[in-house]
């Protein structure tokens, strides 16, 4: 792929918003290589340099979903864990930036990452809380909280602010949908003794949804959604369930 795809700036600012977050890298691994044309793959050589992505780099990518390759800005060509990431999925550009606040990046904690996320703001918050709950700890929160409020020139009150507004944003458009799917249970409830089996695998599934919302796994929250539109769909009398079980058939 051409690296022009990677430096042509797809949204602007004004068309669909950046966020632009900070965390603290804690682990340093996995390994990766950068091949001949810049692009970050998985390591085979030990001889090779390559750069250490570090366990926020990994979750932000495993977040997004499918993406492209990303391609990878390496101007040090000494420190493995000094680098700039671009990445693109269908729905949002990746920058990440990877450089040590404190101690002369002699140990891992000694590295930050700077997030630059572009795309829809509903699906830049998603993003953002399943990166929080793929890493399983709060990125906002400094090993060394002076010295990193001083190179991201932001307050730590600042720091959990942005982080927690999209975190927020996302956990609010779960919830709607599962009130959405709640009134359409409530409106089917006696109107069909067919129905009532339908309506208890509708209220099954919403009960999943709403823990796995509490546990931050959002793709859980999904499947679990996704059934109880289906049992919903069933349970309404004026559904055609002949062309349903065609539809929605599980095996």
């Amino acid at each position: 792929m051409d690296e022009s795809y990677y430096e042509s700036d797809s949204y602007s600012s004004n068309e669909a918003g950046v966020s632009i977050l900070y965390a603290q890298v804690v682990q340093g691994k996995p390994k990766m290589d950068i091949n001949e044309k810049g692009f970050l793959e998985v390591k085979s050589s030990k001889k090779s340099r390559g750069i250490y992505l570090g366990d926020v780099a990994k979750s932000v990518l495993y977040s997004i979903g499918s993406h492209a390759t990303p391609f990878i800005n390496d101007d040090s060509n000494w420190d493995q864990q000094v680098w700039e990431l671009i990445c693109k999925s269908n729905d949002l550009d990746i920058k990440i930036y990877s450089s040590h606040y404190w101690g002369f990046g002699l140990f891992n904690r000694c590295f930050y990452n700077k997030i630059e996320i572009r795309g829809e703001l509903s699906i830049r918050a998603r993003c953002v809380h399943d990166i929080v709950a793929s890493l399983g700890r709060n990125p906002w929160e400094p090993y060394r909280l002076k010295s990193f409020e001083r190179v991201t020139n932001l307050t730590i009150e600042e720091h959990i602010k942005s982080w927690n507004n999209l975190i927020k944003i996302a956990k609010d458009e779960m919830n709607e949908n599962i009130l959405k799917l709640e009134d359409s249970v409530r409106s089917l409830r006696g109107v069909n003794e067919d129905s009532v089996e339908f309506i208890l695998a509708a209220d099954n599934a919403l009960e999943e949804a709403r823990t796995a919302l509490s546990d931050r796994n959002s793709p859980a929250v999904e499947r679990a959604l996704s059934r109880a539109e289906k049992a919903i769909i069933r349970a309404n009398p004026k559904t055609d369930l002949q062309s349903t079980n065609i539809l929605f058939d599980d095996n």
